[in-house]
């Protein structure tokens, strides 16, 4: 039934899809005791793995997430010893995140369990299928990527 509800209602299924997602990883992460919500590894990865991306705005950008909520995950990861914030050069009130040592163990470890989170959501999906779905989901988010107004 609910099928037949949401088969003209996009928006719908693509919330309820993102939120059983978010779900799940935030449920495995806490079975797995990382002391690590899904966002925050998802920081510690971009930050790891791209060294172009290192300040709160462009995390901001890339995650959609408001300046408060940013701030807020980056507090916590800085309490944690997961980042560091260092004073950057162009401008007294912008400081480069760096990742500790501890944060690169902890995105390690959990590297793992990331790629057994892609698997169990991508099951019985061929890699054509998800070619046209993550094309898809990218022209969808561009069509309304500039119509929502968020401070970032």
């Amino acid at each position: 039934m609910y099928r037949e509800y949401l088969k003209n209602r996009i928006g719908s299924l693509i919330y309820i899809t993102g939120t059983l997602i978010r779900g799940f990883s935030t449920q495995t992460f806490s079975e797995k005791n990382f002391g690590l919500t899904p966002d925050q590894y998802v920081i510690l990865s971009l930050l790891c793995e791209n060294s172009e991306i290192n300040y709160q705005r462009q995390l901001a950008e890339i995650m959609f997430k408001d300046r408060a909520n940013m701030a807020r995950i980056i507090d916590i990861m800085k309490k944690n010893n997961l980042i560091e914030k260092l004073p950057d050069t162009h401008g007294r009130k912008i400081y480069k995140l760096v990742v500790t040592d501890k944060g690169k163990e902890l995105k390690n470890k959990v590297f793992q369990t990331d790629i057994e989170l892609r698997k169990a959501i991508t099951k019985d999906i061929s890699s054509e299928e998800l070619n046209i779905m993550f094309n898809t989901l990218e022209k969808i988010n561009k069509n309304i990527r500039d119509k929502v107004k968020l401070q970032i």
